[in-house]
């Protein structure tokens, strides 16, 4: 019977509750509304669908899943039981495989199915299962880590094939108890039956080299290895006794080669080695890793310390772009000499700098403006105004929902873009706000880390309030447990998130914050009211030194940090930052528009001491040498012998979008071009001549008025669709029950599934194909192979092989009557 019908009739006969609960954990099946339920069985058994699913499943559930991948055959109707598994399955009980498979039936990738014909009572009343059909293109050639068939080796490997005949001749030559063949499938064959079962492996291995148990222990986990000149075959007749493990295992057939540098380890072997079971190492239990403590008093205190400087660098970060914006790259992002000028500004190191720029950028503190191609601070920024602990609220929201990687600045640029992996050619790294620092699933791995850091919290928790240290390492082993099909990925970014999270306070002295805590539990709330508790308030005032330099006892307010960077040049980090006072920063304020009266009393406004004299000598030294010679820009300017006529044109209102300025009694400097200036002085009635070509094309551009900005406010990924919409779906579904024939969306499906079905056990299949004129024709054929919308069948009548397009198929049914065979 047809997969996704026998599911369909399970999905039907379902209880509204179920089917609710189905479609919270695979809300992609409601997208759009499916037609009936023909159509909800083929969606849960598409490839993509059954990948989704997979990536939520824990290493328990994938285990069990994958074990009766192994047990099973779905084209034969003969699935296995709970108490079957258990047989494959070291260390499983009935009450544990039984309610994985439970689960594994509600999340549709496994059904009910009938007992194996002649079984009996008590067989017959345990509960059967096969899994949805497009398991085995999911899970992979190696389903558990087990390798593949010595049949698959010999018709997937040509050059297995050509000396797997030769290999038994001299295994039975050498003395050893192989069957013997005339065929490539015979000699597969023979050494399937001499290599299965842990103890006829024993036998075997007796006379191996040193070292061959160690070698393959490495195959304890996957099939498929790394061998240099895999492809080598030493003779039986010609070993001596320096043979290494590799030579002797390929001569043996023990290790098939795939190409001149890997090597599997067949199926048969594999399992033997495993003492005959699918999996040899499970529990439920998630592992729980050996763990530090630290005080409360210490993570309270590194998390404060870690959002204070996090916030005094990104206000200075927003200071030095208001000064100079970011240039951006040709290619995206912000370069390194860009970079490099931003880290010397805030004392960083390029990383760091590269950081924090990414988290303003995702913070929306700073933008990108498209008509000068720079990183700016967008006009009206609320953020500078909030409260230091909304300002941190307003980071940390934005960090949770932003599909970027920070932490990957400066790293290589990957192969992949999805992962992490070998850098490229060139050995370039990802430059800050590239578009490489982009990951999709970004959010939903920061929900999982804080989940996880939460669970591991709650767990190890001593009495006396300390809290578990926890790294990376105890991070991903838990990760991968629970969802160990995307431990790549996490991988590739926890180790960033965790940096991410200590430096917003999120992790203190590596344990789990209770801020971290009020986030991962989704209470933002709590964490604002923890942190204006705790956060120490910003300090009004520095200390003034005979040596010309400035200490903030604490962490400066927004506006005196802003104002003192002006006046002096920041050193050191940290809260109790030092500013030192030059001729060149003084200068620096008096070129902003400042004097020297404005400077000394806004010093003895800020200062809990007096001014000292050396500093005061300073500034009004400084001033009365400043501006004897000025200097500024001029686009263009105007020239006249006529004094009053220059006069007049000053006075002129029309000419006030010039920017004139009077240097001389006949000359006039203009802000625009000499183009523009000519154009505006002839639609004043004048006739100007341009004495010299312009010395540069001036465009003047029209910048879109930037709405205020927006607060970010976090939601978690949403992974459950609306309620009204599984309402929906449920109605369409009851009011169309038992449909007879499927939907068109289920037909295609149901046709694929069935030419797929034919092509593994080489039936016939009748189908009826129309043809370029709309014309439908039945045909008999055997197909052969599937793939990119074609079909490749053979047809018996005309002994030759076509390529039909699988969108001119209406419908696929089984041959009656005896299959025919392909020419080989």
């Amino acid at each position: 019977m047809s997969l996704i019908r026998a599911l369909s009739k399970d999905l039907e006969a379902r209880s509204d509750d179920s089917l609710r609960a189905l479609f919270a954990a695979r809300p992609d099946l409601i997208s759009p509304a499916a037609p009936d339920f023909a159509a909800l069985a083929a969606r849960a058994s598409a490839r993509v669908s059954v990948q989704r699913a997979l990536e939520r499943l824990t290493k328990p559930e994938m285990q069990v899943l994958e074990a009766l991948h192994l047990c099973t055959n779905p084209d034969t109707g003969h699935g296995v039981s709970a108490a079957g598994l258990k047989k494959a399955i070291a260390g499983a009980t009935l009450t544990a495989l039984e309610g994985i498979l439970h689960r594994l039936g509600d999340l549709a990738l496994i059904h009910r199915c009938e007992p194996p014909a002649g079984t009996h009572p008590p067989v017959s009343r345990q509960r059967f299962y096969l899994p949805v059909g497009s398991l085995k293109d999911v899970v992979g050639i190696y389903p558990a880590g087990l390798g593949r068939s010595y049949t698959e080796l010999v018709r997937l490997q040509p050059a297995f094939a050509q000396r797997v005949v030769h290999l038994v001749a001299e295994l039975r030559r050498s003395g050893a108890g192989v069957p013997e063949a005339a065929t490539p499938m015979e000699a597969a064959l023979a050494l399937q039956r001499w290599t299965s079962g842990p103890k006829a492996l024993e036998g075997i291995l007796a006379g191996a080299p040193e070292r061959t148990r160690a070698l393959l222990d490495k195959f304890g986990n996957w099939a498929m290895g790394a061998v240099p000149q895999a492809q080598r075959m030493a003779s039986i007749d010609h070993e001596g006794p320096d043979v290494g493990p590799v030579d002797w295992l390929l001569a043996r057939g023990l290790l098939v080669p795939l190409d001149a540098s890997h090597v599997e380890l067949p199926h048969s072997v594999g399992l033997a080695l495993r003492g005959g079971m699918i999996v040899d190492h499970f529990t439920v239990q998630a592992p729980r890793p050996e763990l530090g403590l630290t005080s409360a008093l210490l993570r309270r205190n590194a998390a404060l310390g870690a959002i204070a400087e996090a916030l005094r660098l990104l206000g200075e970060l927003l200071a030095a772009v208001r000064e100079q914006p970011l240039a951006t790259l040709r290619s995206g992002g912000v370069g390194v000499r860009e970079l490099k000028r931003l880290a010397d500004r805030l004392r960083l190191d390029l990383r760091e700098a590269g950081l924090f720029l990414e988290l303003a950028a995702l913070a929306g503190l700073v933008r990108l403006d498209v008509d000068s191609s720079t990183w700016i601070q967008p006009p009206g920024l609320e953020w500078l105004a909030l409260p230091r602990q909304e300002q941190w609220l307003w980071v940390v929201n934005a960090w949770l929902a932003s599909e970027r990687a920070p932490s990957l600045v400066g790293q290589p640029v990957s192969v992949s873009a999805g992962h992490q992996g070998r850098p490229n050619s060139a050995g370039t790294t990802i430059n800050a706000l590239s578009a490489e620092a982009q990951r999709p699933d970004a959010p939903l791995i920061r929900r999982r880390v804080l989940d996880i850091l939460q669970e591991l919290t709650v767990e190890a928790s001593a009495p006396d309030g300390r809290a578990p240290v926890l790294d990376a390492r105890s991070v991903l082993e838990r990760a991968e447990w629970s969802q160990p099909r995307m431990a790549r990925r996490f991988s590739s970014l926890v180790p960033g998130i965790l940096r991410e999270a200590e430096l917003l306070g999120l992790i203190g002295s590596g344990a789990l914050t209770q801020l971290g805590s009020a986030i991962a539990v989704e209470d933002p709330d709590r964490a604002l009211e923890i942190l204006g508790e705790h956060l120490p308030a910003a300090v009004n005032h520095v200390l003034l030194q005979a040596d010309l330099t400035a200490v903030a006892p604490g962490y400066l307010a927004p506006g005196l940090g802003e104002h003192l960077a002006v006046l002096a040049d920041a050193e050191g980090q940290g809260p109790a930052t030092i500013y030192r006072f030059s001729e060149a920063s003084i200068r620096r304020a008096l070129d902003a528009g400042q004097d020297a009266a404005s400077i000394l009393q806004f010093l003895r406004e800020h200062s809990a001491t007096d001014v000292p004299q050396p500093l005061e000598y300073l500034v009004q030294d400084t001033a009365s040498r400043h501006g004897r010679l000025r200097v500024a820009s001029s686009a263009s300017f105007i020239q006249s012998d006529d004094e009053a006529a220059i006069g007049e044109l000053l006075q002129e209102a029309g000419a006030s979008s010039l920017g004139l300025v009077r240097i001389a009694p006949t000359v006039l400097t203009s802000a625009a071009s000499p183009r523009e200036t000519a154009r505006v002085l002839r639609e004043l009635g004048l006739s100007p001549t341009v004495q010299e070509p312009e010395p540069a094309v001036v465009r003047f551009k029209r910048t879109a008025a930037v709405a205020g900005s927006a607060r970010p406010v976090y939601s978690a990924p949403r992974s459950a669709p609306a309620e009204d919409d599984v309402e929906a779906q449920l109605a369409v579904l009851r009011h169309r029950p038992g449909v007879a024939e499927p939907s068109g969306e289920a037909s295609a499906q149901l046709g694929l599934e069935a030419l797929q079905r034919a092509i593994r056990l080489k039936q016939a299949v009748t189908m009826n194909v129309v043809d370029g004129d709309g014309n439908s024709n039945s045909e008999t054929v055997v197909p052969v192979s599937v793939s990119g919308g074609r079909v490749r069948v053979f047809d018996p009548a005309r002994d030759t092989e076509r390529v039909l397009s699988i969108h001119r198929i209406v419908d696929v049914e089984p041959a009656a009557g005896q299959a025919a065979k392909p020419n080989k």
